[in-house]
């Protein structure tokens, strides 16, 4: 029985005097027949208890436990199949560990955006935004119905002595103009209330999960928002004709004042107005473009808030939206078949934000976004219904193409 004894600190059998075995072991290390005895005694382990969260009282938890996730978990006890109930443990240690991971970088929870309604203290911050809202659906419809002056312009063109042809063309650009005008003061309108949404969803003490879980009125709108500006950019990129009657009109303009006449319309846009116009409209996605500025000063004005706070908040909303999509009991939620195109829209439209806002991108290794998880959603649908937002995907945001964006990512793009 007795063996060499090991080296120092080894664990080893050595000869007691009166030809006793002792064993002699590491540091804290125990006899093996004891270490079996105390396994033996131990207790069986109690099943696992539910996922809980501080609550204030009255208000709603920040996460829940899965019912499926918890099923699984009791599974994992039973011990079933190669290794008995070692086995069983050994998986129930693994989905433990994968659980909390998934719901410390991914809240799982619904965010109603059919029927999510105020509370009291939204009801100011909701009534500010709403009043832009209620305009949104008004502007894409007139956006989607502009044809613009086209015919007219290439007349006018084509006869520079025909002085009919020029006032048919001016006369046709004028009106389309002020249209074009009104788009522009709405996004300087959306950026304000971008704004006091940020605010609401970013200020202290709460973090961004609780706050659109406590907030799901405020977050619907930011929803909204972003629905609306992609909706928007893709009209607009769809739309020549605003670049090219803007152009007309602005060419018309300088060509006037070198020859000193003075035209009506330049009272409603002057040339410092026709000039921001000019900027925003010359934007592939002038809409975005506005939400990413109005995003990043809002970081840069508020010292006292760590970037973190305003991108978290941007990246949780995209998780949450995944987890919707991809989840069976979450999309039969939904009354409506146009929701699930609003959600995809939504996670798109947050994504691209935060690209454009977060120092890394949504891209990066590092980034809170699960990129491939969000593709493979949007792949996951009729492509007629997403083709659109990956190519928003693939051309407006900012760091696809860095280095640190992975290749599986790319390839999914392609």
């Amino acid at each position: 029985m007795g063996s060499p004894v090991g080296w120092p600190g080894e664990a080893a059998w050595s000869r007691r005097a009166g030809g006793r075995a002792l064993w002699r072991g590491r540091c804290g290390e125990r006899h093996p027949q004891e270490a079996r005895r105390s396994r033996a005694r131990a207790p069986l382990p109690s099943p696992p208890r539910e996922i809980e969260n501080t609550e204030v009282p009255g208000q709603r938890p920040c996460f829940r436990t899965h019912g499926l996730a918890a099923g699984r978990v009791q599974q994992g006890l039973g011990g079933a199949g190669p290794g008995g109930a070692g086995a069983g443990l050994l998986a129930m240690g693994n989905l433990i560990k994968v659980l909390g991971k998934d719901l410390e970088n991914c809240p799982h929870f619904f965010l109603d955006f059919e029927n999510a309604q105020p509370t009291e203290a939204e009801t100011a911050v909701w009534n500010q935004v709403n009043a832009v809202l209620e305009e949104a659906q008004g502007v894409l419809a007139e956006l989607q119905s502009y044809t613009g002056a086209g015919q007219e312009i290439r007349e006018a063109i084509q006869n520079p002595g025909d002085l009919r042809l020029q006032e048919r063309a001016w006369s046709a650009v004028c009106p389309l103009v002020a249209k074009l005008k009104r788009f522009y003061e709405f996004s300087l309108r959306l950026e304000n209330a971008l704004r006091s949404l940020l605010e609401a969803l970013t200020s202290p003490p709460y973090a961004p999960t609780q706050h659109l879980e406590r907030e799901q009125a405020l977050a619907k709108q930011f929803a909204e928002i972003l629905h609306f500006t992609l909706s928007f950019d893709e009209l607009k990129m769809t739309n020549p004709a605003i670049q090219n009657d803007f152009s007309y009109y602005r060419r018309t303009i300088s060509r006037n004042r070198i020859n000193n006449l003075q035209l009506d319309a330049e009272s409603e846009v002057n040339n410092e107005m026709a000039n921001r116009m000019s900027l925003f409209y010359a934007e592939a996605t002038p809409m975005l473009k506005t939400l990413s500025n109005a995003t990043t000063k809002f970081v840069s004005e508020n010292k006292t808030l760590p970037i973190e706070d305003t991108t978290d908040c941007l990246s949780t909303m995209a998780c949450v939206c995944r987890v919707m999509l991809e989840t069976p009991e979450y999309r039969s939620r939904f009354t409506n078949t146009e929701t699930l195109l609003f959600c995809m829209r939504v996670m798109v439209g947050v994504i691209i934000l935060y690209d454009h806002v977060h120092p890394v991108g949504a891209f990066a290794k590092t980034s809170k976004i699960d990129m491939k998880g969000c593709i493979k959603v949007l792949k996951d649908q009729p492509s007629t219904s997403t083709e659109g937002l990956l190519n928003a995907l693939r051309y407006t945001t900012r760091h696809l193409n860095d280095d640190t964006t992975s290749k599986q990512v790319r390839a999914l793009l392609q």
